[in-house]
């Protein structure tokens, strides 16, 4: 079950994504085609359930663009179905407290490091995948390749970074640009000085920790921005985005 993001990661490599919100296995099927490196299916905003879920992170799997879920909730139930779905990485918003990431780290990680519940399903061919030679081997092969990235995009987590990401089981943070503009009373203000301020404080802690750190932007010349400034991972845009920016290019283009 190797994660391919975390292994480029591991090389210095800056990973690029982008949020799926469209809910078709066809629209999955064309994202794996494009050369991205993982897409996050996003149950928080999205109407997705688990069994939809799941559907996607297969078209995903096959056509070789790692599968991130956005969950709905900080809840053992959001946590281990998506990860017994397949998901590679999960992205948790709305954190807000070193508890609330002590309880992810509980309910996503197997013991020794936490206490997920186990079963034989389908990342591990349902018991029949090499990695499932052992329970032992299995345990400590999901908690390797198994990323949980708490979202920064609150004042509570913010003024907790240094500790959430030094706690073990902690894989990253996901920086949520708008949500935390709009909880520092700035919104949308991403050149503001204390934004900046506040991106600094995130990038130095997961530095510190030698943790990566994503962030979103819609902006082609943020992305590039962001990837000079070091950091490790991109969400570009949402699907439905890029589709009608497409199509109103062509249209506009068409009719000029």
């Amino acid at each position: 079950m190797n994660n391919m993001v975390k292994q480029k990661l591991s090389n210095n490599e800056a990973v690029l994504g982008t949020f799926f919100q469209m809910g078709s296995t066809t629209a999955m099927e064309c994202l794996g085609i494009t050369g991205l490196d993982y897409t996050i299916i996003d149950t928080e905003h999205g109407p997705f359930d688990v069994e939809s879920a799941m559907d996607f992170i297969r078209i995903a799997e096959l056509k070789g663009i790692t599968p991130f879920v956005r969950i709905k909730d900080i809840t053992r139930p959001s946590i281990l179905r998506m990860l017994d779905a397949g998901a590679k990485g999960l992205i948790i918003p709305c954190i807000e407290t070193v508890e609330q990431v002590r309880s992810i780290v509980e309910y996503g990680k197997y013991s020794p490091m936490g206490k997920r519940g186990f079963i034989y399903g389908r990342v591990s061919e349902y018991g029949n995948s090499k990695d499932a030679s052992s329970i032992d081997n299995y345990m400590k092969i999901c908690n390797h390749n198994t990323m949980l990235i708490p979202q920064c995009e609150t004042i509570g987590c913010l003024e907790s970074i240094e500790e959430i990401v030094s706690i073990e089981g902690v894989d990253g943070i996901f920086v949520g640009p708008y949500d935390l503009s709009i909880a520092m009373g700035i919104p949308g203000q991403f050149d503001n000085p204390e934004f900046k301020k506040a991106l600094n404080r995130v990038q130095n802690a997961c530095r510190k920790s030698n943790k990566p750190i994503f962030i979103f932007t819609g902006s082609i010349e943020a992305a590039k921005s962001y990837i000079k400034e070091g950091y490790n991972g991109i969400a570009y845009n949402l699907d439905t985005a890029m589709y009608i920016n497409a199509f109103k290019k062509a249209i506009e283009d068409i009719k000029a």
